[in-house]
């Protein structure tokens, strides 16, 4: 097959992470794989300036500054050392029927691309839209987001909460459901032991929508019962306006795989408080490493989360339940700990990124098929 992934700019975030994967896959197994993206809104000397001023972590900063320096240098991305043939159009821009050759599908990976590939004719490739979240924001314009999951493209999700959402709220009749995975040769189970000194995790964003404020309000109500607990967070960046307090949180700038993994395995408890989630990969991974987790009602963990017996839910933005539930967790003995911790490793074993590659390939092999018979 020929196969394009229209994108927005490739980065470090989760959904790129998942688009890179699939490409990846799709392009080992023999198909000739395309990705097309469009550069940063801004970029050049000017923006690498306003990005090292912004900065208040010395961390972050310290990574960034060669960015400064070498303001042409590419943005770091998921891409980054896969083997897949990748274009980035000369600057920020829709992108167009002349940018790319004719394939025999074109995937939307988000709702922008997707208003772009239903402009496009379809001689140039049968169109699939891969929708990865519920994108009904107040910072976008969410009409047009809407109108793009009420269109006729063949639809592939990634939870049963989103695929849901597109049959019931919009009318959908074509959407396919495959779950995200684990890369079990980087997140993976070992005997560990509950740690000494409490300690918890969650991940770290700029959005509004993954719950960080939660979380830091979370930390503090822990902090009347366990004085000396330690956090641990990571992320792709970190907003200026974030205010960690360095005496119990520690902050990873991107972080490689092994260090993510030794990250998850060295918390207790898994925190994702996250307001809006289509599928939430690092709860997967986090369990997948034998860590439970305390999460909102949203995504994945929905799915699979048995209160008390591998993780706890919780209600968005329900401080008191999600306080609660890291609590309950950190105060099992070592058994208790040790049961539960395998029992969310458990959850996780039926989901491989081969098994979820294959079947992401038999739904394009049948949207081609299904043209031909049209």
């Amino acid at each position: 097959m020929r196969i394009t992934f229209l994108s927005p700019n490739l980065n470090m975030g989760g959904g790129t992470k998942v688009v890179a994967i699939y490409a990846n896959y799709l392009t080992k197994m023999g198909h000739d794989v395309l990705v097309i993206s469009h550069p940063e809104r801004e970029s050049g000397f000017l923006y690498q300036l306003k990005r090292v001023y912004r900065l208040r972590n010395t961390e972050q900063l310290k990574s960034l500054l060669s960015d400064f320096f070498c303001f042409g240098k590419k943005q770091k991305s998921h891409f980054d050392g896969v083997n897949v043939k990748q274009h980035v159009i000369e600057k920020y821009r829709p992108i167009i029927e002349t940018d790319f050759p004719d394939s025999d599908v074109i995937i939307a990976t988000w709702w922008e691309t997707a208003e772009w590939l239903e402009k496009m004719d379809k001689k140039k490739g049968q169109k699939v839209y891969f929708i990865q979240g519920h994108e009904v924001f107040d910072y976008i314009p969410k009409h047009r987001a809407i109108a793009t999951y009420k269109s006729k493209m063949h639809k592939i999700t990634i939870s049963k909460w989103l695929k849901s959402i597109l049959e019931v709220e919009y009318g959908s009749d074509n959407v396919d459901l495959v779950y995200n995975a684990i890369d079990k040769n980087s997140f993976y189970f070992k005997n560990r032991e509950k740690q000494i000194v409490p300690t918890i995790g969650f991940l770290i964003s700029d959005s509004y929508i993954k719950g960080v404020d939660v979380a830091l309000r979370v930390v503090d109500n822990l902090k009347k019962l366990h004085p000396n607990i330690k956090v641990l967070t990571f992320g792709s960046s970190i907003s200026e306006n974030l205010k960690l307090d360095a005496r119990c949180v520690s902050f990873k700038l991107l972080p490689t795989q092994s260090e993510i993994r030794e990250l998850y395995s060295s918390c207790d408890v898994w925190l994702a408080s996250t307001r809006s989630e289509g599928f939430n990969l690092t709860a997967m991974e986090a369990m997948a490493c034998g860590t439970p987790v305390v999460s909102t009602k949203t995504g994945w963990p929905n799915e699979v989360i048995n209160d008390y017996q591998n993780g706890v839910l919780a209600d968005i933005d329900d401080l008191e339940a999600l306080t609660n539930g890291v609590a309950w967790l950190l105060a099992q003995d070592y058994h208790a700990w040790k049961a539960i911790s395998k029992a969310a490793t458990v959850a996780t074993e039926a989901y491989s990124w081969d098994s979820s590659a294959l079947r992401f390939e038999e739904i394009l092999q049948r949207v081609i098929q299904s043209r031909k018979i049209n």
